[in-house]
């Protein structure tokens, strides 16, 4: 199945990874098993161990929310974020190559050229180096991109030939055409290991039907490929005005909860569209669970069966809320993005000391498992040969 290969749609790179989906060999959710030392398998531990004590990059950002919520619109302030610390670092360090090639034309130690040739390397080892996002789009059904997407899923499968070639409805072609591209993420991979010098984000925008990213194989096979090669963080992007009523917040809730125990990712809960209603009412619901009670009685959905699971749930997510990072932010207007990534760099952290060592305990049990089954195999196997030469005596 082919796909035609889109224009450029920005001023950042772009990459087309195949000419077409072939279906067959692939990449697969990673092995995370066997070996002596998890270190010597995955490069996120050796990625972290190289950064203990620094900045933890790059940092692999899965952009998720109903559809609605405005995550395409989100992950275009997070690229206008990114982009205008660009130009600042970019003006910074042609700023310093003037300087370098005034002092070595006064001091007459190679005149303008060798000046030129020092400031122009734009390595920045004088600073902490380019602070740029690479975009990655899982969105096959989208038909404008207000940034350029590095990567993108168009370039690979047609989402309209999925469906007219597959007979699927909208859903089901989004699902086949992740799937198809899961077949192919250790191309991704290896893309973004080679970017890994520069980028200090890597940001993931999904499809807009969450459903078909957070609770289908090819999400599960993405997310979890990512986590085994750079720290990883979950974005769950928020309808703020929507969640103005307590049970429309505490679905919200439910599912943010759901993907962070389902993923065991860090997970960011963004509340978008600041602009329009400020999440300060978010923020006292999970801090205060007797305002969340008193925002249902004054809504009049705390009676009845619903009203009475809702509160019950409440108490249920308290522990939920304790750990959770959660910020105001609006897409619109750009505020609270430079706290967002504050918030996620916070996840990071929390990625290498709680994720990293529960998944080397995930990978020692796998481990454990198979010798197991190896030894109950050749146990068995030992047996088989006994019978056997007792049968032929």
């Amino acid at each position: 199945m082919s796909a035609p290969v889109l224009g450029d749609q920005g001023t950042r790179e772009r990459v087309t990874l195949l000419t077409g989906a072939e279906v067959g060999e692939g990449a697969s959710s990673p092995d995370v098993g066997g070996g002596s030392d998890p270190g010597d398998l995955l490069p996120v531990f050796r990625r972290v161990a190289r950064t203990a004590g620094g900045p933890r990059r790059p940092v692999a950002v899965i952009v998720v929310g109903m559809a609605g919520s405005g995550k395409t619109t989100f992950t275009t302030a997070l690229n206008d974020h990114l982009d205008a610390i660009d130009e600042e670092r970019d003006a910074a360090r042609r700023k310093e190559g003037g300087s370098d090639r005034s002092t070595v034309s006064d001091a007459g130690e190679g005149g303008a050229d060798a000046g030129g040739d020092e400031g122009g390397d734009g390595d920045g080892d004088g600073d902490d180096g380019p602070s740029c996002g690479y975009y990655l789009n899982l969105d096959p059904a989208t038909t404008h991109m207000p940034f350029g997407a590095n990567i993108d899923i168009r370039d690979t499968v047609n989402y309209r030939e999925v469906m007219s070639q597959y007979g699927l409805g909208p859903n089901g072609a989004i699902m086949t055409c992740l799937n198809l591209f899961a077949t192919k993420f250790d191309q991704v991979l290896s893309l973004l290991e080679a970017r890994s010098e520069e980028a200090d984000y890597v940001l993931v925008d999904t499809p807009g039907q969450i459903e078909a990213f957070t609770w289908s194989a090819s999400g599960q096979i993405v997310g979890e490929s990512l986590a085994t090669s750079f720290p990883t963080v979950l974005a769950y992007v928020v309808d703020t005005p929507r969640c103005a009523s307590p049970a429309t917040f505490m679905s919200n809730m439910l599912y943010a909860s759901s993907m962070y125990y389902r993923t065991r990712l860090p997970l960011v809960v963004v509340f978008n569209k600041s602009d329009v209603l400020s999440p300060e009412f978010a923020r006292e619901w999970m801090e205060d669970f007797e305002k969340f009670q008193e925002a249902l009685d004054e809504r009049s959905e705390g009676s009845g069966y619903y009203g009475s699971l809702v509160r019950s749930m409440s108490l249920v997510l308290d522990e939920f809320y304790s750990g959770l990072h959660h910020v105001g932010v609006s897409s619109k207007t750009g505020e609270g993005v430079k706290e967002f990534f504050d918030k996620v760099d916070d996840a990071a952290r929390e990625f290498e000391e709680e994720y990293l060592p529960d998944l080397k305990c995930r990978m020692e049990e796998q481990k454990v498992k198979r010798e197991a089954v190896a030894r109950v195999g050749l146990a068995r196997l030992h047996r088989d040969v006994e019978l056997d030469a007792k049968t032929n005596r």
